[in-house]
């Protein structure tokens, strides 16, 4: 059975801060495709579409192709919830958002940037959160996707709500059951994130890889030094990277209609030293793909 090939790509904040930074990086080691998510510390979702189109046709002379936009959406409290507090990474408010619906702006900024995919999140977790809480919220997001004729790509963020891969599979669940007997909205797929479910002490299930596994075009990559509880470059760490992407691309490979590529988009998370920690995490995924067979664009 032949496996799906790895479409590259970078978030862009991850190399560093500043347009420059990540377009010279991308020209050094050979990477087609930035996901976007801040510039020069701003997040794309609190520009006017106008800067963001100023950023998109800088990217587009170099060569440069954005498949997701690494938007905020519900990374931020759910309306009449209080949060289990704690840092929140790349939190944004809404209110610093130049439209009067940040959602309907992330999809017009996704349009203005060529990207196919807009990563949502879950809102903070809040206690006595249910899967069933976001079915609204997300079906308004799914007419949005078909709209714009853009995937939504739900991610397992261990602040929000659905904040492990078990998280993920539920809500799926609680999604189909919602919806049926009609087929689920094929706008929502899961962004699957190994290595946060790691961090948290919850690696995937055969179980739950084998119930996402259908659904899934996108998936972030991150690597993690358990005993000193820190993110180190892709491949460096000691999540085992082979057998999680063989088994996740097995069990793709292996859906009634399977996807012949899947976008990995490399999440470094190494801020003290982005730039090299990147490059690292590049040649780390190039690496263990050919150690699988699996082939890297």
């Amino acid at each position: 059975m032949s496996l799906p090939r790895l479409a590259l790509a970078v978030i862009g904040d991850e190399i560093g801060p500043s347009l420059d930074e990540m377009i010279s990086f991308c020209s050094e080691h050979e990477v087609r495709r930035l996901d976007m998510r801040t510039v020069d510390g701003k997040n794309l979702l609190g520009l006017s579409l106008e800067q963001g189109s100023a950023i998109a046709r800088r990217l587009e002379k170099e060569g440069l192709s954005v498949p997701t936009f690494v938007s905020p959406l519900l990374k931020w409290a759910a309306p009449g919830k209080g949060t289990e507090g704690g840092p929140v990474d790349f939190a944004f408010d809404p209110a610093e958002c130049p439209a009067d619906d940040p959602l309907v702006h992330a999809f017009d900024m996704a349009t203005v940037f060529g990207a196919e995919k807009i990563r949502v999140f879950s809102h903070l977790r809040y206690p006595g959160y249910r899967p069933a809480d976001l079915i609204g919220r997300f079906e308004r997001l799914a007419d949005l996707g078909l709209t714009y004729s853009i995937a939504v790509e739900i991610e397992n963020e261990p602040v929000c709500n659905i904040g492990s891969i078990t998280d993920l599979s539920d809500f799926f669940t609680a999604l189909a059951e919602a919806t049926d007997p009609n087929p689920m909205p094929p706008q929502l797929k899961p962004l699957v994130d190994i290595g946060n479910a790691w961090a948290i002490g919850k690696p995937p299930s055969d179980a739950e890889i084998a119930h996402l596994a259908p659904l899934v075009d996108l998936i972030h990559l991150k690597d993690r030094d358990s005993s000193a509880r820190r993110t180190v470059p892709f491949g460096d760490g000691d999540i085992p990277w082979a057998a999680e992407l063989t088994r996740l691309l097995t069990a793709v490979a292996g859906a009634p209609r399977p996807v012949r590529e899947i976008h990995a988009s490399i999440e470094t998370h190494c801020p003290q030293d982005g730039r090299n920690a990147t490059a690292r995490s590049v040649a780390g995924l190039r690496r263990i793909a050919a150690e699988i067979g699996v082939e890297v664009v």
